[in-house]
């Protein structure tokens, strides 16, 4: 796995150094809502331009969350969640249960059934 630039070593702040950011934690998010294909990340309710859907794609896969699978027959990859990446199941959890509390007009839509 490669190492992430680090501003301290607080846990806190290395996560957010990796996941961060406005996108990355939505695309997990289509990881577990079973989004497999970059076509279907890219329709995702939030737009998300596609060099920056590659980009974090590939942050993804180089830090260990996702993986590529080549499905047998097909030219190109679909992405799944490693176990390293599944882990992230309860942090998005806990995420989404506290919009829905606080945030008004929010909706689980994409979520599982456990994060409601």
């Amino acid at each position: 796995m490669a190492d992430i630039d680090r501003r301290s070593c607080c846990p806190v702040a290395c996560t957010l150094d990796l996941l961060g950011d406005r996108w990355t934690l939505l695309v997990i998010r289509d990881l577990f809502a079973g989004k497999r294909r970059f076509s279907e990340f890219a329709r995702s309710p939030e737009s998300i331009a596609t060099n920056i859907l590659a980009d974090r794609l590939e942050l993804l896969v180089t830090h260990g969350l996702a993986e590529r699978v080549v499905p047998e027959g097909r030219k190109r990859a679909d992405y799944a969640l490693t176990d390293r990446g599944r882990s992230l199941e309860s942090v998005l959890g806990a995420v989404a249960r506290w919009g829905l509390k606080h945030i008004e007009g929010t909706e689980a839509r994409l979520a599982p059934a456990s994060w409601r």
